[in-house]
């Protein structure tokens, strides 16, 4: 799930195009003064805490609608408690009415909060199906739910010691979708794109064509576009793959620190939990 957060950071500064020039270089730096955690942080960590709540000890048995509880009370928790950190229009509506339902949305939210999911089950089948709960709570749509269980599935394969050509394969025979293409050939017409269908492809393709962490992270920047989701994708997967440098997360941490030490401390209640 660290993986998530570190993307987010490490891609606020490019988000809507911002620096594009800077980020195509791949030469920027990976964390500055411009880097902040967004709600992309703040929703997948709420992903997290729903799942501790549901499921105080790791292992246990929860039920659809037990996680699908948890997870949205903790989606209104902690995003009215950090109501400035950059949500779209229908998700601050329906955070701020209780009785609001799903909105149909296929937008790329659903892949970018689902990481905690592909570390807390044990099976490909329990990851996909409660990535599938995490994201219908808001994000009904076929393409939002699928972006979700793709995102959770590579995450999964790459944490069980899976080749990026299983996880390729995995997700084309799956889930269809194009990973045919290069970050050369997607970079020129790539632009500020909000949804699953357009966002989780060429971020599994960073991830694909990363030598390592930190070139994941600058592969998926260097797409521009929404940066901060697109890599929080990218990362996540990347996570499970090769683990995350120490010297990495101590750039970032002070950055999520900065938008709320109680965010630093439930991260570090996951960690607590999961291991």
């Amino acid at each position: 799930m660290l993986g998530a957060i570190v993307g987010d950071v490490i891609g606020s500064p490019f988000e809507f195009d911002f620096n594009r020039e800077e980020a195509h270089s791949k030469q920027f730096p990976l964390v500055s003064r411009r880097s902040y955690a967004t709600d992309d942080s703040v929703l997948t960590l709420a992903v997290a805490e729903g799942i501790m709540n549901a499921i105080p000890v790791r292992g246990q048995a929860v039920s659809e609608e037990a996680l699908d509880r948890s997870i949205a009370a903790s989606f209104r928790r902690l995003g009215n408690e950090y109501p400035d950190a950059g949500y779209g229009g229908r998700f601050k509506y329906w955070l701020l009415h209780n009785e609001s339902q799903p909105y149909n949305s296929y937008g790329n939210g659903s892949a970018m909060r689902v990481s905690p999911v592909a570390w807390a089950f044990d099976t490909l089948d329990d990851v996909e199906k409660f990535a599938a709960v995490s994201a219908r709570i808001t994000h009904n749509h076929p393409e939002g739910i699928k972006g979700a269980q793709a995102t959770a599935g590579a995450i999964f394969l790459a944490r069980t010691g899976k080749s990026k050509q299983e996880i390729r394969d995995y997700v084309v025979n799956r889930y269809g979708y194009d990973l045919s293409r290069t970050l050369d050939e997607i970079r020129p017409n790539y632009y500020h794109v909000e949804s699953c269908q357009e966002t989780v492809p060429e971020a599994i393709t960073a991830f694909l064509e990363g030598k390592d962490f930190e070139d994941v992270a600058r592969c998926a920047v260097s797409l521009s576009g929404d940066s901060d989701t697109l890599t929080a994708i990218s990362c996540s997967i990347a996570e499970g793959y090769y683990g995350i440098p120490d010297e990495i997360t101590d750039l970032v941490m002070p950055k999520l620190v900065r938008l709320g030490q109680d965010l630093a401390d439930l991260l570090n209640k996951w960690e607590q939990w999961r291991a």
